[in-house]
C-alpha cells in the first residue's frame, strides 16, 4: 500500500525551504513523494490527517514517555507528507513532552494542517 508507506515512514528529508510557500503542506514535495498522482496525494493526506488528530487527541492521557514516540512517529509522518510545521513541532514534542507551550504549538500546526487538507479536500471535489 504506497499511500501508507508514505503517510507512516520518514523519508531522509532535512528541513528546508519550501517550494509551496507558506502552505502547511508542502505540495511540491508530496507531488515528488507520490509521482505525481493525485488520488494517492488525496489518500496520504487523508491517512495523515487521521493519524494527526489521533496523535491530538491521545496527547492527554499519555505520559513523557508514551508523548515521545507519539511525536516521534507523527514527525516521520508529517515529512513525508510535507508537512513540515508539523514535523518540527512534533521534534520539540519529542524532546520537550511536558512542556505546555510545545504542546499548544504542536496542537496549533496540526489544526492548521488538518484545515490546509479539509479544503484541499473541498476545492478537488467541488
Amino acid at each position: 500500500m504506497a499511500a501508507a508507506s508514505i503517510a507512516f515512514e520518514a523519508p531522509e528529508v532535512s528541513f528546508q525551504p519550501r517550494p509551496s510557500g507558506a502552505r502547511p503542506i508542502d505540495l511540491v514535495h508530496l507531488a515528488r513523494q507520490t509521482g505525481g498522482d493525485k488520488a494517492l496525494e488525496t489518500e496520504v493526506l487523508a491517512l495523515f490527517a487521521r493519524q494527526a488528530r489521533e496523535a491530538v487527541t491521545r496527547l492527554g492521557a499519555l505520559d513523557a514517555t508514551e508523548r515521545s514516540a507519539l511525536a516521534h512517529r507523527l514527525a516521520g509522518a508529517a515529512k513525508g507528507v510535507g508537512a513540515f510545521e508539523v514535523a518540527r513541532f512534533a521534534g520539540e514534542l519529542e524532546a520537550k513532552p511536558r512542556n505546555a507551550a510545545v504542546v499548544a504549538a504542536f496542537t496549533k500546526a496540526v489544526v492548521e494542517v488538518d484545515n490546509f487538507i479539509v479544503g484541499l479536500t473541498r476545492s478537488s471535489s467541488a
